[in-house]
């Protein structure tokens, strides 16, 4: 009787998997035990070439592929929930989505983008030259998905079109050495830095290091203009726009470049060649810890109190804006806000064609703006570590193991995520 039966199981077991289409990886707060994990997965499919679909406001912006017995391993070692769906489930969810009464997307997913980190090299000793840790880095570790870092030899040497994304590390492209001269001009990864970086500009032709900076943003400048995908956090955001208006002005004081600023060099600057901030103005204080009043900072503590500072993420129409749907998909609306030498840009700076994808309205200010250029994007993400209120210099990294399910690092993650969902020539 026994022999009978178990080949009836297999049979049943086999219909069982066949009728097992899909793989969907629910990004709701109750269906999810590792959001950012789940970002990792997906791109992982994509990395083996089989296509993915980004379900925007379904379930928390849920992703779903074909499936596999290998991916469902995968999402077991990787402590990712899923749901093993039928074909007609699946195809029911599809249906639901293109409802034209419903604010849902199906977007396809197609290659997992090739991605680029900007972050400077360690010194001789293996020991990082900034004692301060990287946002992107952590959540692209943490989320298993592969990067490779570039610095100014490579994009100088126009290395930049090898890849479709590209992070700006927490950079001061002004040359000024993020600010950090009256606390730390004594320490001696301060010191070691500057020497590098001095050492760096005259290898590649540069007579101060602001100029070998300027050059940078106007080569990452023609990347994006290109179709690449530039995401800035931090000092990288205003710092970038501040390199490209000041374009052959000194705007550094004596202990950065060696000579003093142009005392003009307010009057001077250009706002036509940024990508995101216009008239502002430039900290005339060298040894103030901010390079203009693009970042809100002043008045700022009095607006908004530490724990009542969160951000609100827009709500747009997913058919009709699939770009700023995809990147503010999170299971919240509402966001814990998070310091950084640039916390926050004022609306009264941030040009008009620019688009605020997450505001705090009482202080009005952005913390996530993103726009169009040229042929390629670029978002600008204020402060330093969505997980850290307020990081100090050489303040320990966060484990991403104990916040999993971070709104704040998952809008870093759609970033990383949205140029799979358009087809782009390989730039050459």
């Amino acid at each position: 009787m026994m022999k009978k039966v178990l080949p009836v199981l297999i049979l049943m077991a086999c219909a069982l998997h066949l009728q097992a289409s899909y793989i969907l990886l629910p990004m709701d707060p109750e269906g999810q035990k590792d959001h950012l994990k789940a970002y990792g997965i997906t791109y992982w499919v994509l990395n083996n070439e089989v296509e993915a679909w980004w379900l925007l406001n379904y379930r928390g912006g849920s992703f779903a592929f074909p499936y596999s017995r290998v991916f469902e391993k995968e999402c077991l070692t990787r402590g990712v929930s899923y749901e093993v769906l039928a074909d007609g489930q699946f195809n029911a969810i599809l249906d639901e989505i293109a409802d034209p009464e419903v604010n849902m997307e199906a977007m396809k997913l197609e290659k997992a983008p090739k991605i680029a980190v900007y972050t400077p090299d360690q010194n001789a000793r293996g020991e990082k030259i900034q004692p301060w840790d990287d946002a992107v880095t952590m959540v692209l570790t943490y989320a298993e998905i592969p990067y490779e870092t570039v610095y100014d030899t490579e994009v100088i040497g126009d290395e930049l079109v090898k890849y479709d994304w590209l992070h700006l590390h927490h950079e001061d492209f002004t040359g000024q050495y993020g600010r950090f001269y009256r606390n730390y001009h004594n320490q001696p990864w301060y010191r070691e830095n500057q020497r590098k970086m001095e050492e760096l500009a005259a290898t590649l032709g540069f007579a101060k290091v602001s100029q070998l900076k300027l050059s940078v943003v106007k080569k990452i400048k023609e990347y994006v203009v290109g179709g690449g995908f530039m995401f800035a956090m931090c000092s990288a955001t205003d710092t970038y726009d501040i390199a490209l208006a000041a374009e052959g002005v000194d705007i550094c004081a004596e202990m950065y470049d060696g000579d003093p600023v142009d005392p003009n060099a307010q009057e001077k600057l250009d706002y036509s060649k940024t990508f995101a901030f216009e008239d502002f103005q430039l900290e005339r204080n060298p040894l103030e810890y901010e390079y203009s009043n693009i970042d809100h900072f002043r008045g700022r503590d009095a607006m908004v109190k530490s724990d009542q500072d969160y951000f609100t993420l827009f709500d747009f129409s997913a058919k009709w804006d699939p770009v700023p749907t995809m990147l503010t998909q999170n299971h919240t609306r509402t966001v814990k806000g998070f310091m950084g030498q640039t916390t926050a840009f004022r609306n009264p700076v941030i040009k008009s064609n620019v688009l605020i994808l997450g505001e705090t309205k009482p202080a009005r200010e952005a913390r996530y703006i993103h726009s169009e250029y040229g042929q390629g994007f670029f978002t600008f993400y204020g402060g330093h570590d969505p997980e850290d209120y307020r990081h100090y210099v050489q303040d320990p990294e966060t484990d991403l193991s104990l916040h999993p399910n971070s709104p704040g690092y998952r809008l870093i993650l759609n970033n990383i995520l949205f140029p799979a969902a358009k087809k782009k020539k390989r730039k050459t």
